[in-house]
């Protein structure tokens, strides 16, 4: 895959040694670095030293939300009204938009394996309508893009939306957007060591 995100910059935070934890930040580290995250990760959540990685180690900063923001990401991998092709798709329209390279890299495999060509990833990565998708996956790519750009969908996606999701799949794909825009931005803003992408 060429054109993939790159890390937006030098290292600004480096990851927190779980031996020097709190016991409030212990606890998320373990929840996350030893949970059901870290069984079905693509790409190691934990350095050699067990120190969280990418925008995990980050939840550590601020314990009390980082362990809701996880608790939000594990609901979305769950969810039964997001088929695994349609989140992948989504999230990957995400980190494309946000040109998150930790993103990108953490969900390339995963959607290639749900039948996601690398000719589409090329398109989401160029910023057009990848070829190929069914109405629902369209609807998709452009709900995120809309939501990513003008923080908002005009009546005639909504209806659109609906038409081809679903309300609860809809649902669904909104908060997905928002939790991985939210992922891009904390690693844009913290810039952790040892989250540098494999590209």
């Amino acid at each position: 895959m060429t054109d993939r995100p790159r890390p937006s910059g030098p290292h600004r935070t480096a990851p927190l040694d779980p031996g020097t934890l709190d016991p409030e930040r212990r606890a998320l580290h373990d929840a996350i670095a030893g949970g059901p995250r870290a069984e079905q990760s693509r790409i190691p959540l934990v350095d050699d030293h067990g120190r969280l990685l990418g925008p995990f180690g980050a939840m550590l900063f601020s314990p009390g939300i980082g362990g809701a923001v996880q608790q939000v990401g594990a609901a979305l991998r769950t969810d039964p009204d997001l088929p695994p092709r349609l989140r992948e798709l989504a999230v990957l329209t995400v980190a494309a938009h946000t040109r998150s390279a930790f993103e990108w890299s953490s969900h390339e495999a995963s959607a290639l394996d749900t039948g996601l060509t690398r000719g589409q990833l090329q398109a989401l990565l160029d910023g057009a309508e990848p070829a190929g998708l069914d109405d629902a996956e369209l609807i998709t790519v452009r709900v995120v893009r809309d939501l990513l750009t003008r923080h908002d969908v005009d009546d005639g996606r909504y209806a659109e939306a609906l038409s081809a999701l679903g309300r609860d799949t809809l649902a669904a794909v909104v908060w997905l957007a928002g939790y991985y825009a939210m992922l891009a931005g904390a690693l844009a803003v913290f810039r952790p060591a040892g989250a540098d992408p494999a590209v």
